[in-house]
């Protein structure tokens, strides 16, 4: 009985934790370079191809409670005749707590890129971001203090609340800046900045006003060759949205196993911080132009009695498309005397 009691406090404590984390904030990625146009929607359109697609998948706490999970796919290029001007699409959808606390979003993102000088040595980029978020609750799955009675927890009970709304739907705009410098071909640095929810639309379930926070993130990522085939790519990440902050940083390596013409291959490792969290291990994969990312979070905050230092798994799928280029063919008449 008294197990059963502890059990189901357990759980709500566990629930109110998740609903704190996930109304005040929005998602987050620990691996955040590979999910470049949720980062900065500038972004959009700064790759070497013509189509990039971007798919993402987060699992974590699983040991905690129900598992937190998070997807998102993303699409992005230029305007053909006008190059200088890229657009893409997020979709993300995350499920969390043990009340299904979803959220769906779809956003369409589109920048603009300044040349600061003729061989594009220095550059800036800017981006707009205009999101249309659901958030849903599942009221039924959830425990309240009615239900209790005296001895454990009784399902079966009423819960006596008057719930006004399972779900809130509303628009959130976004903005980002980001800095180039190419010092060689790979050798380079990414400064950043992006602020999101700039609008701070309201989020309640209830008649109280609610705001969304805005989310801010300055980042600075670079890539520094040690030799022929290894190149370091360090990276810093701050984010802010209201009382909560994230610090992330560290760095991956990669090594080119291949690179010609016809083929490309290299593989990458690293490990990464987020404060006062986790340790991220990665390990990731090019092979020709798709790219295979695999992240695991080790947990050391204050949540490791529950956690035992699980945190959570993460992938990224990158393909960049390529068009093929029409060869203009130039046929030459024979004239008639030859």
């Amino acid at each position: 009985m008294f197990l059963d009691t502890t059990k189901y406090l357990v759980l709500i404590i566990v629930f109110l934790f998740a609903k704190n984390q996930v109304v005040a904030q929005d998602i987050h990625w620990s691996q955040i370079n590979n999910n470049p146009i949720f980062l900065n929607p500038a972004n959009a359109g700064n790759f070497e191809g013509d189509y990039r697609f971007v798919g993402n998948y987060k699992d974590q706490w699983r040991s905690v409670t129900v598992p937190f999970t998070t997807f998102s796919i993303s699409a992005d290029s230029r305007i053909e005749k006008i190059p200088a001007i890229g657009y893409g699409f997020l979709f993300f959808h995350d499920n969390a707590g043990d009340g299904f606390f979803k959220t769906l979003e779809l956003q369409a993102n589109g920048s603009y890129h300044l040349k600061l000088n003729k061989n594009e040595r220095h550059s800036l980029r800017f981006g707009l971001n205009i999101g249309i978020n659901n958030r849903q609750v599942n009221w039924d799955l959830l425990y309240f203090d009615n239900q209790f009675n005296g001895i454990i927890f009784d399902p079966s009970l009423a819960t006596k609340e008057s719930n006004q709304t399972n779900q809130k739907t509303n628009i959130s705009i976004g903005f980002g800046t980001n800095y180039t410098f190419k010092l060689a071909e790979r050798k380079s640095i990414n400064i950043g900045l992006s602020a999101f929810n700039i609008n701070q639309p309201n989020q309640g379930f209830y008649s109280t006003v609610v705001k969304r926070d805005v989310r801010y993130s300055i980042y600075a990522n670079g890539f520094y060759p040690i030799n022929l085939d290894l190149d370091l790519i360090p990276s810093i990440n701050a984010s802010f949205q209201g009382v909560y902050s994230e610090l992330l940083f560290g760095s991956a390596a990669k090594y080119t196993l291949e690179k010609t013409v016809y083929a490309y291959k290299a593989i990458y490792g690293g490990i990464y911080l987020r404060n006062k969290d986790a340790f991220i291990v990665h390990a990731g994969m090019d092979y020709q132009n798709w790219f295979v990312g695999l992240s695991y979070d080790i947990n050391f905050s204050k949540l490791v009695p529950a956690s035992n230092a699980r945190g959570g798994f993460e992938i990224a799928v990158k393909y960049i498309l390529n068009k093929v280029k029409k060869n203009n063919l130039i046929h030459r008449v024979c004239p008639d005397y030859i």
